[in-house]
């Protein structure tokens, strides 16, 4: 059987999507001057999206956790990676900051790190829905 084709690959993506978020949510909030003078990136940036990303890891570890994963809410976090990395990208063209080599090396981390996921994660979505028509078949 192909790791693709798991009925737990979809969980375990949501999982480490969960354990990635709350790793960069605590980084961002233990050391929050640090990393701002570090990167360039303004501490109250670094400090609200530590804490919306470490609300988010326990939301996708919920979801990750259940028997039947929530089609529904992971197509929407689908959605909120491919915007997370937009919105980096956005950050790092839009000049508003004096991002040091750092900063985007800091930035161009989560954008990658969020499109691999939100991949695998439509991935499982598609691989769940030709299982489900299977079934129902």
């Amino acid at each position: 059987m192909s790791v693709f084709a798991s009925p737990r690959f979809l969980p375990n993506v949501m999982w480490a999507d969960a354990a990635s978020c709350a790793a960069t949510g605590a980084l961002q909030l233990a050391f929050t001057g640090a990393l701002a003078a570090l990167t360039g990136l303004p501490a109250p940036l670094l400090a609200g999206t530590g804490v919306f990303l470490l609300a988010y890891a326990a939301v996708a570890a919920l979801m990750a956790s259940r028997r039947t994963p929530p089609r529904t809410l992971i197509g929407l976090v689908v959605s909120g990676n491919f915007g997370w990395a937009a919105a980096c990208i956005a950050l790092l063209v839009s000049g508003l900051f004096p991002v040091t080599a750092i900063g985007v090396a800091w930035v161009l981390a989560q954008a990658v790190c969020v499109i691999v996921l939100a991949e695998l994660q439509w991935t499982g979505l598609r691989r769940t829905r030709a299982a489900v028509r299977m079934a129902l078949a």
